[in-house]
């Protein structure tokens, strides 16, 4: 949720609105602009990814 505050500048209660599959989609969303605005030549994984990568 914090993610998605930072970057959207929304406030903790309108996070807490969206559905789990909304607050998902927005943070793959911002992932991938932050990825067209900041191209580098290393991969650098999505919020979605680190999280995957933690829970193994």
């Amino acid at each position: 949720m914090s993610f998605i505050s930072y970057y959207f500048h929304w406030s903790r209660a309108d996070v807490e609105t969206l559905s789990h599959n909304d607050r998902r989609r927005w943070c793959r969303e911002i992932s991938e602009i932050n990825a067209s605005l900041n191209p580098s030549d290393k991969k650098e994984k999505s919020i979605l990814e680190l999280g995957r990568t933690q829970r193994r």
